[in-house]
């Protein structure tokens, strides 16, 4: 587990990190945004992840590559 955003556990998706609480990759939402599609979209396929859930990802994510750049 990192925090109450991600899980990795070996019982689920064979530890394929997914969002708390739910058996959605994080890789899934990578994806679709790649992919081109809006938050949005990626929720509306995805209902069991909340707007909260990928908003606070992504802050994080931009926080490491912020850090990381420095």
């Amino acid at each position: 587990m990192i925090g109450h955003l991600i899980n990795i556990d070996p019982e689920i998706l064979s530890g394929t990190a997914v969002f708390w609480g739910t058996r959605v990759p994080v890789k899934t939402l990578v994806d679709y945004l790649e992919g081109g599609d809006s938050i949005d979209e990626f929720m509306e396929d995805f209902p069991t992840v909340s707007r909260e859930q990928v908003c606070a990802f992504l802050e994080q994510a931009q926080e490491k590559l912020v850090t990381a750049a420095v």
